[in-house]
């Protein structure tokens, strides 16, 4: 296995690297629950508001495995990709990623932007 769940600095848990992960590489995919609307706001009103990803239109997803343990950066190691058809998302590092490196995407998608997510507009 390529990766743990510890202790973050950045915020409670998160994903680490147990090995050297290279540019490119799949980290982890991950199956997902996939829910639509009138469950969006049941879970809005939830712990699980913190751990879901937008799906297709208004539809959330739940990914299991890892997959919603991955912290959040503006300058992350890793980006997550959405299989629409697969109903899974595939995590994969943007760089080499160490060792005992915490893995991080960016929450809006895009690796590349500086929108603030929810918990930073606040």
């Amino acid at each position: 296995m390529k990766i743990q769940i510890a202790k973050s600095k950045l915020h409670g848990r998160g994903v680490f690297a147990t090995k050297t992960i290279f540019p490119g590489e799949i980290i982890e995919t991950c199956e997902l629950i996939i829910f639509d609307k009138k469950d969006i706001e049941m879970i809005d009103q939830t712990i699980f508001y913190n751990y879901y990803f937008s799906w297709k239109k208004d539809c959330g997803a739940i990914a299991l495995g890892n997959g919603s343990l991955y912290n959040h950066s503006y300058s992350p190691n890793a980006k997550y990709v959405k299989n629409i058809g697969k109903k899974n998302i595939n995590f994969l590092s943007l760089r080499k990623i160490a060792k005992g490196e915490e893995i991080t995407v960016n929450y809006n998608g895009r690796a590349t932007s500086k929108e603030k997510v929810w918990f930073d507009k606040k």
